[in-house]
C-alpha cells in the first residue's frame, strides 16, 4: 500500500496543470472575494472578520478541489483504461486500495492550504497566533480525507464521460451550500437547517472555531467523522463490486 501512495504522490505532483490550478486557483478566489470587504467588517453573528472568514473558507475549498476533482477523475479513467483490472490481480485488498487513493490525495493539499495562508498575512493583513496556524492548517488537511473519500467513491460510481459533470456539481453544491463561499448565516432559516449537517459546513467550521481561539466542536468532529465512515466505506464495497464484475 506503500508503494501505492506514493505512486500516487509521485503522479499527481507531475501532473503541472492540476497542480497549479489546485494551488493558484484558491488564492486567486480569496482575494476575488474577501477584496470587496473591508478589513474590519466582520461576518453576522461572528468575531470573525470576512478576511479571516474566506482565508479558512478558501483554504478549504482549495483542498476539496485538490482531493475531491483529481481523485473521482482519475479513478474513473483508469477503471476504463484497465490500470484498476491490473491491480486486482495483486494482493492488495479493497481497504488498502480505498486508504492509498485517500492518502496519495491528501499528501497534495498542504500547498493549496499553505499558499492561501500567505496571500491572506501578506496582502489582507489577517493575523493569528502561530499556534493558529498550524492548528488550522492541521485540521484543514485532516478533514481534507473525508472529501478524498468521496472522490473515490464516485469515480466508480461514474463513468469516464460522466464524472466530470458529477463531480462537479457535488463540488460546487457543497461548496455553496456548506458555506465556503458565503457565510451560512446570511442564508435563509430552512437553508441554514440543511447546511449545518453538510460536511462542508463542518469542515469549514473547525478552522474557524480555531480563528475565534477556542477548539473544533464535538459535533463538527463527530459529522465529519461519520462522512468519512460512509464515504470510505462505500468506495471499498464499490471496489469489491467492481471486482466481481471483471
Amino acid at each position: 500500500m506503500n508503494t501505492l501512495i506514493r505512486l500516487e504522490v509521485t503522479r499527481t505532483l507531475r501532473n503541472k496543470k492540476f497542480m497549479f490550478f489546485s494551488v493558484i486557483y484558491p488564492s486567486v478566489i480569496y482575494l476575488l472575494i474577501s477584496g470587496t470587504r473591508n478589513t474590519t467588517d466582520k461576518v453576522p453573528d461572528s468575531d470573525l472578520t470576512f478576511q479571516a472568514f474566506f482565508m479558512v473558507s478558501m483554504a478549504s475549498f482549495g483542498a476539496l478541489t485538490a482531493v475531491l476533482m483529481g481523485n473521482s477523475e482519475r479513478i474513473a479513467k483508469e477503471r476504463e483504461k484497465g490500470w484498476v483490472r491490473q491491480l486486482r490481480l495483486t494482493a492488495l485488498p479493497s481497504r488498502g486500495y480505498v486508504l492509498a487513493k485517500i492518502a496519495g490525495a491528501a499528501m497534495v493539499t498542504l500547498p493549496c492550504i499553505v499558499v492561501v495562508f500567505l496571500v491572506a498575512a501578506t496582502v489582507k493583513h489577517v493575523r493569528l497566533d502561530t499556534w493558529q496556524w498550524f492548528a488550522l492548517a492541521g485540521v484543514i488537511w485532516a478533514g481534507s480525507l473525508v472529501f478524498a473519500a468521496l472522490g473515490v467513491a464516485i469515480g466508480y460510481v461514474a463513468s469516464g464521460d460522466a464524472v466530470r459533470p458529477i463531480t462537479m456539481i457535488i463540488y460546487f453544491g457543497l461548496s455553496i451550500l456548506g458555506g465556503l463561499w458565503m457565510p451560512s448565516v446570511t442564508f435563509p432559516q430552512w437553508l441554514q437547517n440543511i447546511s449545518e449537517w453538510l460536511p462542508t459546513h463542518a469542515y469549514a467550521s473547525l478552522g474557524q472555531a480555531i480563528e475565534m481561539g477556542g477548539s473544533p466542536h464535538g459535533k463538527d468532529v463527530a459529522i465529519l467523522c461519520v462522512y468519512f465512515l460512509v464515504f470510505a466505506g462505500g468506495a471499498a464495497w464499490l471496489y469489491r463490486k467492481d471486482t466481481l464484475k471483471a
